[in-house]
């Protein structure tokens, strides 16, 4: 009987010892945490106490917001952003492939002016009759160069279903345009046919509705008797993950394309083909504006032998976010991993280098209409088929 006491009595002991250090640990990480915070508190407190002006809700959402940007800024990694709820919605609009504006890209021409390369399908500007080439002189009136280009182009932003008043130049003429804002979907992937039969898709980047832009595209032009096919992924900064395993699968051999790896050395199979594989030859174009998605496009067709590069040395981002939604509406985009081919390295800091590099000619602009006559690497593309 002795001993059984003994033992109760250890066995107490022992168990008022573990639960007072599982306190005395709770409270010590408790009290970290407190002290992680307290500058702010305390900056959060006196600016409340000595402000000369009361702080109404917008300031105080606004100064919770510069925060947050700050915190997640506090990484060092470019990539990594806190969004407001407004900065999230329009990101999740954007990736999803659809815009609110009036759909046209221009560039700044030589006397200062806002010049349309593009105007976009089904867009509010192609409706209202805006064409390529028009110089918009004047957004409400204003004129671009006494307003500020930077501002002209703001200006033609706005809500949806708001009016803009846009001066064109056409030729001799100057026409004035009331345009109303419109949200639409944006092409992100366009193929035509060029000469010798080769199939031309120019991707500006990776959104939910590329997919579908890129398998009709592929898919007409393979309709049509495409002998070859060229990949312009030039100037496009990239995109989903998902919408890019899509376009590839059909490209490609079956197996694993990509992986990523992530905190802790975890690394997951993030790009995945079936066993169709189109047998075309094929080329992709790249310049140092290609970057992320658009790299690993590049580099899994080059690695698994369907395709060569042309252009020049790529941005080099290999590494991928995550962007997920706060309970307020808010949003966090985080970098969670690196990726890479299952053939090759990661290309992160250093980018692709082309199997044919080559320059563009002095002054060239890229445009959404392929022309190998001004366009020096379009033209080195498509001799790739003659050999």
């Amino acid at each position: 009987m002795k001993s059984k006491k003994i033992n109760f009595s250890v066995t107490v002991i022992a168990c008022i010892v573990t639960a007072l250090l599982t306190c005395f640990l709770t409270l010590w990480i408790m009290n970290q945490k407190l002290n992680k915070y307290a500058r702010l508190r305390e900056v959060d407190n006196y600016i409340k106490n000595n402000y000369y002006l009361d702080l109404d809700q917008d300031t105080e959402q606004a100064l919770m917001d510069t925060m947050l940007k700050g915190y997640v800024a506090g990484l060092g990694d470019k990539y990594s952003q806190y969004l407001t709820a407004e900065e999230y919605q329009n990101f999740m609009t954007k990736e999803s492939g659809k815009t609110v504006g009036i759909g046209v890209t221009a560039i700044q021409n030589e006397d200062g002016y806002p010049k349309i390369i593009e105007v976009q399908e089904n867009s509010p500007a192609e409706q209202a009759g805006l064409q390529i080439n028009d110089i918009i002189i004047a957004v409400e009136g204003e004129d671009v160069l006494e307003y500020g280009y930077l501002e002209s182009i703001a200006n033609i932003k706005g809500e949806e279903n708001t009016s803009v008043t846009i001066t064109i130049q056409r030729d001799m003429q100057k026409l004035d345009y009331d345009i109303i804002r419109k949200s639409f979907d944006i092409i992100t992937a366009k193929g035509q046919m060029l000469e010798n039969q080769i199939g031309y898709i120019k991707i500006d980047s990776f959104r939910e509705n590329t997919v579908e832009q890129f398998l009709n595209a592929l898919e007409n032009l393979q309709e049509n008797g495409a002998k070859g096919l060229i990949f312009d992924v030039r100037d496009n900064g990239g995109g989903l993950l998902d919408s890019l395993e899509k376009m590839l699968d059909p490209l490609l051999q079956e197996g694993v394309i990509a992986t990523a790896t992530y905190h802790g050395g975890v690394t997951e199979n993030v790009v995945v083909s079936d066993a169709n594989e189109i047998n075309l030859p094929m080329v992709i174009l790249v310049n140092g504006n290609s970057a992320s998605a658009a790299e690993l496009f590049s580099a899994s067709l080059r690695d698994f032998k369907q395709a060569k590069l042309v252009g020049t040395q790529t941005f080099g981002k290999g590494i991928m976010q995550v962007t997920t939604r706060m309970h307020d509406g808010a949003g966090l985009s985080l970098t969670v991993a690196t990726y890479q081919t299952s053939v090759s390295e990661c290309y992160q800091g250093i980018g692709l280098e082309p199997d044919v590099i080559i320059e563009p000619a002095e002054n060239f602009v890229l445009t959404a209409n392929p022309d190998s006559e001004t366009d020096l690497q379009l033209a080195e593309a498509m001799a790739l088929f003659e050999n």
